[in-house]
């Protein structure tokens, strides 16, 4: 089957690169000139692990190809995504569908067949239908069904979650478009993948309470972490020991800095935004970002009060700056809050993350970067792990402590215990919840 992908974004080059590999010939098109013509080379735009192996591959094998003639793309294709951006509107929080409608009013103009247009950016509950209506506006007599396809991939693991996933939500209301979805995804479904087949409201819905409970569950530990602080408990035990019961389960209750990233920041202020317009106030998740907020600024007075009230004058290191490990993504990392505070308070501030110098270096100004870890520490009155990379789990505390001006180390991730790090010579420690 010929799939053409709008948006080479990361939701739309895994998606497009992830359907070749499952042998359709798959155009993926996008407006930037610069970005088609660097996938042309066989360059990546993101860093995501194993993306750059699996695009080459099927390049290689014809199934795969990248082009801003989107008239092309669409000409003879069965399934058209779209995977264009859905970000945040300034002033009131709701996720901006210029690009989506923009999308669907092309793909309009260069219908000539029957195709199956499908989102698979987030989008507010209604959406859908909204892309058929701007369809039918613009090519009354097209031939066309709208689906939706939301999106569950982890950065990091995208790859996996593609060829692997827990479920794929897609909602449909002709079995037409329901035959030629099941199409897209047969590799899938025997292989015994679950594909749940729903409405189109719903399919829109699940995205957003999926990604606003799993940000509920951040939210919480991170603030019974704040708990434990004050009462001398252990937040790491307390996640065990919760995340153990099988009704609660163990994933996304590490506590830490906050969330960030592309999907929690934005799909859970969209979702309390929905609420609003329908007159019933989405109260849990309105608390969930304010204490996401709240726990960022907290960190800094973790990192304040750990260098006896004032970071001024001091050397101040951060190990990592993404909003987590293995992605390149900035977007709306607890750094973003936390560096430029320590910078405005006076701290010289080096930076040290395998990915995050791309976008980093502009979204961080002040700051200076380092390769090394234990070169950044020379001289440094504290260290602070933020993103847990790899690179960072198994750090020669001895050999950084030994670094540093005043060995002092703030773990925001709860990679080392206290003791750990005052047997390698630390003088003081701050982690989260402990």
């Amino acid at each position: 089957m010929k799939i053409a992908v709008i948006g080479t974004g990361y939701v739309g080059l895994v998606s497009g690169v992830c359907f070749s590999d499952f042998g359709h010939d798959v155009v993926c098109v996008d407006k930037s000139a610069a970005k088609i013509e660097q996938l042309l080379r066989g360059e990546v735009p993101i860093y995501e692990p194993g993306l750059d192996v699996v695009m080459t591959r099927n390049v290689d094998a014809g199934r795969l190809s990248f082009t801003t003639d989107l008239a092309a793309a669409v000409q003879g294709a069965k399934a058209i995504f779209i995977a264009v951006g859905t970000p945040s509107r300034r002033g009131d929080g709701h996720a901006d569908l210029t690009y989506v409608m923009a999308a669907a009013a092309e793909i309009a103009a260069e219908l000539t067949e029957y195709a199956v247009v499908v989102t698979k950016s987030t989008v507010p509950v209604g959406t859908n239908r909204k892309v058929a209506e701007v369809i039918r506006q613009t090519a009354p007599n097209a031939d066309f069904d709208v689906a939706s396809n939301p999106e569950f991939l982890r950065e990091g693991a995208a790859i996996d979650d593609f060829m692997k996933p827990d479920r794929v939500v897609v909602g449909v209301e002709t079995d037409r478009a329901k035959q030629v979805i099941g199409e897209v995804y047969r590799p899938l479904f025997l292989r015994d993948f679950p594909i749940v087949y729903t409405g189109l409201e719903t399919a829109e819905m699940i995205k957003y309470a999926a990604n606003a409970f799993l940000a509920t569950k951040i939210s919480f530990i991170n603030e019974i972490a704040g708990l434990c602080e004050r009462v001398g408990a252990d937040v790491k035990d307390v996640s065990r020991g919760i995340g153990l019961d099988g009704r609660i389960g163990r994933n996304f209750l590490h506590a830490g800095p906050g969330y960030g990233g592309s999907c929690f920041p934005k799909d859970t202020k969209a979702l309390a935004r929905i609420g609003q317009e329908h007159g019933y106030p989405m109260r849990i998740t309105e608390t969930v970002i304010e204490v996401n907020d709240g726990v960022k600024r907290r960190m800094i007075d973790k990192i304040v009060d750990l260098c006896d009230d004032t970071v001024n004058g001091r050397t101040v290191v951060v190990l990592g700056v993404t909003f987590k490990p293995e992605t390149d993504d900035m977007r709306d990392a607890p750094s973003l809050t936390i560096v430029p505070a320590l910078v405005g308070g006076g701290a010289k501030v080096r930076v040290v993350d395998p990915q995050g110098l791309r976008e980093g270096k502009a979204m961080l100004p002040g700051v200076e970067w380092f390769e090394d870890p234990y070169a950044a520490a020379e001289g440094a009155d504290l260290v602070i792990i933020l993103t847990e990379w790899n690179e960072f789990r198994a750090l020669n505390l001895k050999r950084l402590a030994g670094a540093m001006r005043v060995p002092r180390l703030a773990d925001l991730r709860n990679i080392y215990s206290r003791q750990t790090a005052i047997e390698a010579g630390f003088t003081a420690y701050e982690g989260v919840g402990r």
